[in-house]
């Protein structure tokens, strides 16, 4: 068995990275591809490695005589990588591919250590290692019988995104056997570059002898197994996360604040979303208009005000919508004089908009943390605060006050002249929510120094489309918030939610109804769990001490390599007691069974 990888390219996608070096060379977590794939092809029994360089190949062939000394390399030297493709750089391999038993590898590519073993334990001597197609891929996707047959390769050309369900992405490492290569795979090959030229891509060959044969060829497809295709600057950020080191790996998830449609198989209890809403009809109308709505400016203030205030129900005079709920905090933090009330642990983002000598903090003096509209006036009775914050829930302890109790609250900050804060992300997902908003009109005039904010990404499960609330009945702060905001602080898809989400009333209810009796079970079942201590909560996730033997960030490493689910570790969250602690987010049924599986996977 031999190796042959394919390392001509320019790699011009990548930009910077490839101006003096080929894409093989491109570091990811400080290792070039090249010397990792070399490590690995190093751990199996072959004769040789044959490499085919092209562009700074000299340079790339200086590195590896270096580092590789004890490999038995050769290389192929393609002086037209500029003018063809890796059709051509193959075709000059030919001869030492009809050789022997053949690994075939595209150099820039990442993958699990165990991929080649995948190819050597099977026994068919024809292999292309592919993948269910996910959103990422790119390139080169085939179809695939009960037997795992290839049955047809599908160019770039002929991909249709309706057929996705039935595609599977090539891998780009196959298994040749030399007979293979001597009377199927180089006759095709010469004969197709004669035809049709050097400008084209070696899967084109393949295509035709599956059209002919499909039985030549079999498909391995992959499972959990981690691989990635680098091909430009975002290609090499997603695989520096998905291969980071132990040590990095948490921070370069958590650094990315979202955007996890890009580990589609990674189930994430960190953001905190309805999980039952977005099912709802409402989802298929959004749809139907997406060539619309993306082809269309959005409306302005004005507008955006008129639907924010047809769906919750409050005056256009008292209400801002925003580019999430984060917008609006940023802005009012800027405009609010005076120091600011907090309780910690809390979300953070409202004190990280103030500095420090700026904020009065309160931190409840009990083991899951709870306290009451009682504890807090008795508090900030003996230190003053400007503003108070109350998340209610609390972000992430949980911890609910009852409605008319906010309102003993509002009524003191009304008499102290001090503004008080009520953030209601989370109010949804309370028992008895539909009574424990503050958002009516009635509530807003009866304190106007009271300002309610409500991130709708959270509490209707759609922080795509980035919509916020903000009311108050101080018009005046309303109206000083509304200058601050660009003309179009809300995109085409966030105002036609607003348009059409009256409809759909008895969806979100229904989701809500079906969150709740979810978080009830699930709650159940994580008290099961000997190594977690389990707070109760009103919100969509659960504040959790983590018992020995496992400490937070050693139990979210676990989960996240072995499991592909990420958690959060929330040990070093301000006004905690400095013991180790997990926020999980609820999700559906079917992901919490699986946390819950996993967990239980570690008590053996």
């Amino acid at each position: 068995m031999q190796a042959i990888i394919l390392a001509a390219g320019m790699g011009r996608r990548l930009g910077q990275y490839t101006k003096d070096n080929t894409k093989c060379m491109v570091p990811v977590n400080g290792t070039p591809l090249i010397d990792r794939l070399l490590r690995q092809l190093s751990e199996i029994k072959l004769s040789r490695i044959v490499i085919v360089v092209g562009y700074e190949g000299q340079k790339l062939m200086n590195h590896l005589d270096q580092e590789w000394k004890n490999l038995k390399i050769e290389y192929i030297v393609n002086p037209v990588y500029d003018k063809t493709n890796n059709i051509y750089s193959l075709a000059l391999a030919k001869d030492k591919l009809q050789q022997d038993d053949s690994l075939l590898i595209e150099s820039d590519l990442i993958f699990d250590d165990g991929m080649f073993r995948l190819l050597l334990d099977n026994p068919h001597p024809n292999l292309a290692l592919v993948a269910k197609y996910e959103s990422w891929m790119d390139g080169t996707m085939v179809r695939i019988d009960a037997d795992n047959n290839i049955v047809n390769f599908i160019p770039k050309a002929a991909f249709r995104y309706s057929e996705t369900a039935s595609y599977y992405k090539t891998v780009n490492i196959y298994k040749f056997s030399k007979q293979f290569s001597q009377t199927k795979y180089v006759p095709f090959l010469q004969a197709y570059t004669k035809a049709v030229g050097n400008n084209e891509y070696y899967e084109n060959v393949l295509r035709i002898i599956s059209f002919l044969n499909s039985h030549d060829l079999k498909a391995l497809p992959i499972t959990n197994e981690k691989w990635y295709e680098i091909d430009d600057k975002q290609d090499l950020d997603i695989a520096e996360a998905l291969f980071a080191d132990e040590k990095d790996i948490l921070r370069k998830y958590y650094g990315r604040y979202g955007g996890f449609w890009r580990f589609p198989k990674m189930i994430d209890f960190c953001y905190l979303v309805n999980p039952y809403f977005n099912q709802s009809p409402l989802i298929d109308e959004i749809q139907a208009q997406f060539p619309t709505l993306i082809a269309q400016y959005p409306s302005g203030m004005k507008v955006n005000t008129l639907l924010a205030s047809k769906c919750w129900h409050v005056k256009e005079d008292y209400i801002i919508p925003g580019n999430g709920a984060a917008e609006l905090i940023n802005i009012l933090m800027d405009l609010l004089p005076g120091t600011l009330g907090i309780t910690r642990p809390t979300f953070e983002e409202y004190p990280n908009r103030r500095p420090k000598d700026k904020l009065v903090t309160f931190v409840p003096n009990n083991s899951d943390y709870r306290y009451t509209a009682k504890d807090l006036i008795h508090f900030f009775t003996a230190h003053h605060a400007d503003n108070i914050l109350l998340i209610n829930p609390d972000n992430p302890s949980g911890n609910f006050i009852p409605i008319h109790h906010i309102i003993t609250l509002a009524a003191w900050c009304q008499q102290q002249h001090t503004r008080l804060i009520v953030d209601e992300s989370f109010v949804d997902f309370t028992d008895g929510y539909q009574d424990n908003t503050l958002l009516r009109d009635s509530i807003l005039e009866a304190y106007p120094q009271t300002i309610v904010i409500k991130s709708i990404s959270k509490s209707y499960g759609v922080p795509g489309i980035r919509l916020g609330i903000l009311c108050s009945a101080d018009t005046t702060l309303i109206s000083e918030m509304k200058k601050r905001v660009s003309i179009w602080n809300i995109n085409s898809f966030a105002e036609h939610f607003m348009q059409i989400l009256n409809k759909y009333e008895k969806d979100y209810i229904h989701a809500c109804d079906t969150f709740i009796a979810e978080r009830e079970h699930f709650h159940q079942q994580l008290s099961q769990i000997p190594f977690l201590r389990v707070m109760p909560s009103q919100a969509n996730y659960f504040l959790c001490e983590i018992l020995p033997p496992f400490n937070a960030r050693q139990l979210v490493l676990t989960m996240l390599k072995k499991h592909n689910i990420l958690m959060r570790d929330c040990s070093d969250k301000q006004g905690l007691d400095g013991k180790q602690y997990m926020r999980i987010a609820v999700r559906s049924h079917d992901d919490n069974a699986k946390l819950i599986a996993a967990f239980r996977q570690l008590q053996q």
